[in-house]
């Protein structure tokens, strides 16, 4: 079963001049019980979607369901069965940990009682703070407290929209881990993240970009697919060394990756000598082969033409 499905959504959001598309043509499901992630940088749609599909906002065309329930005609039943967690921390600041808990139990007709075992693991962490005011909290305990007031109902979707942004690596190993403690609860989860490194994390993923849905797999198929030889390089002069990678006649794309610029060049039996000598003006020049990531996929997929078998839900 389907617990979440988009068939063809657009968004548009007007301006003075124009109309500015946000979603393009979105379509794909979540499995009952899956981790299901929605990856790609600010401004590729991920918000608008998630806003769509928790009937916040209406989308200009296309149908989209939850539980199979229909996001406009069924709009106040979706509201009781899922949990939505906004990209920006939206609890009551003034109130304590306690009171914000308790205030959204009450607005779903529950207590914290019955549904404690839902959230025990990450509410401990919080309960020496729980007489704190949430405007107070860190980073990584805002979201463990937006988390809890998600899930105080039991939903049967969980809708988690940047979870992690802004959060200490720590807190966001910590978050992770909790999701895949409720998804082993039967809980059907959606999350989006900007973050490439979190996408390995997720049973499948849809790369997105521009409003577009660029691909949808499991993170180890779509790195599968990626077919050319990657390597990484460095230099002691990174800029000329990019720009020198560019103007090199047999490469086929070449991005700074933190300290690395990941190359691909258009010839899989090149001999990197070749290489090596044009960059011998380089110093302390290192050239290594390396496996790819999602975040390569992802970079190899926005310059790559549409392919409308790779956007299909598998």
């Amino acid at each position: 079963m389907d617990t979440i499905e988009l068939k063809n959504i657009f968004k548009t959001y007007p301006t003075k001049k124009t109309k500015i598309t946000a979603v393009d043509d979105v379509s794909f499901s979540v499995k009952e019980g899956e981790l299901f992630g929605l990856i790609g940088p600010d401004g590729a749609g991920k918000s608008s979607i998630f806003r769509i599909l928790t009937t916040l906002l209406l989308a200009d065309s296309g149908s989209a369901s939850v539980m199979e329930l229909d996001v406009v005609k069924d709009y106040k039943e979706i509201r009781k069965i899922v949990g939505y967690m906004p990209g920006r921390f939206s609890l009551y600041q003034d109130l304590s940990v306690e009171e914000n808990l308790e205030f959204f139990a009450t607005i779903f007709n529950t207590t914290i009682e019955e549904n404690y075992n839902l959230i025990a693991d990450i509410y401990i962490q919080l309960e020496p703070f729980k007489k704190r005011r949430a405007g107070k909290l860190s980073g990584g305990m805002k979201q463990k407290l937006a988390l809890c007031c998600a899930l105080i109902h039991k939903p049967k979707v969980l809708f988690l929209d940047e979870p992690t942004t802004g959060v200490d690596p720590v807190s966001r190993k910590e978050f992770w881990e909790m999701l895949k403690n409720l998804k082993e609860q039967g809980i059907s989860i959606l999350v989006s993240t900007p973050y490439m490194d979190e996408a390995k994390l997720c049973d499948r993923i849809a790369l997105i970009q521009n409003g577009k849905i660029l691909e949808i797999d499991t993170p180890q198929n779509i790195v599968d697919r990626f077919d050319s030889n990657l390597y990484a390089v460095h230099s002691d002069n990174m800029f000329t060394l990019l720009k020198d990678l560019r103007r090199f006649p047999k490469t086929k794309s070449c991005f700074a990756f933190g300290d690395k610029h990941h190359l691909v060049l258009n010839d899989n039996n090149f001999d990197l000598n070749e290489l090596k000598t044009y960059l011998q003006n380089q110093s302390n020049l290192e050239i290594k082969k390396i496996e790819p990531g999602i975040e390569d996929c992802f970079m190899r997929l926005m310059r790559a033409p549409p392919n409308p078998s790779l956007r299909e839900g598998l």
